[in-house]
């Protein structure tokens, strides 16, 4: 891209003015010579929607405020951690583990016959009551009842699920996360 040596000088002459507005802004000298940069690239790559004759300087001055202001709203959100004491505290759960455990849920629930299935799925997983579920299986209260109980004690053997602590991270899962934390 070649720029005419008379805008360049322009666009050179106004650098200083450009970093102290920055540096007035910001307050750190290094941020305010990224956005002078910043500005700078942006201000070259829309050359074309810059109109001669008008005033640059209030142009680049513009292009450089809508910049700070747009990285302010963005870091508004992060949190300051110098020193990474945050971030350490932060700790998240292995996903493939889950992964897994859902796979084995869905092999295991397609195994379980047709009636169970469908009187686990609509009470446990659709939130339907146990009235509701019978109606819709058109048998008694009881029934549904009855093979949800089968169903939820059948799924329990095949997952070898024994009790609550069972479900969610495995022991050596759960002790890594609590070291961490």
């Amino acid at each position: 891209m070649s720029i005419e040596p008379e805008l360049r000088d322009e666009l050179l002459a106004a650098v200083p003015s450009l970093r102290a507005f920055a540096i007035s802004l910001s307050g750190h000298v290094d941020r305010a010579d990224d956005l002078v940069q910043d500005t700078l690239l942006r201000a070259l790559a829309n050359i074309h929607r810059f109109q001669r004759g008008t005033n640059l300087n209030a142009w680049l001055f513009t292009i450089l405020r809508n910049l700070f202001h747009s990285e302010f709203r963005k870091r508004r959100r992060e949190v300051e951690d110098p020193d990474g004491a945050y971030a350490a505290r932060l700790a998240s759960q292995p996903e493939q583990g889950s992964h897994l455990d859902f796979q084995d849920f869905r092999i295991a629930l397609a195994r379980l016959p047709a009636d169970q299935r469908e009187a686990l799925l609509l009470v446990g997983a659709s939130g339907f009551s146990y009235e509701e579920a019978a109606e819709i299986c058109e048998c008694a209260v009881g029934t549904i009842k009855s093979r949800v109980n089968r169903a939820r004690n059948r799924l329990s053997e095949m997952l070898a699920v024994e009790e609550n602590a069972d479900l969610g991270p495995d022991g050596l899962t759960r002790a890594a996360l609590q070291a961490a934390g």
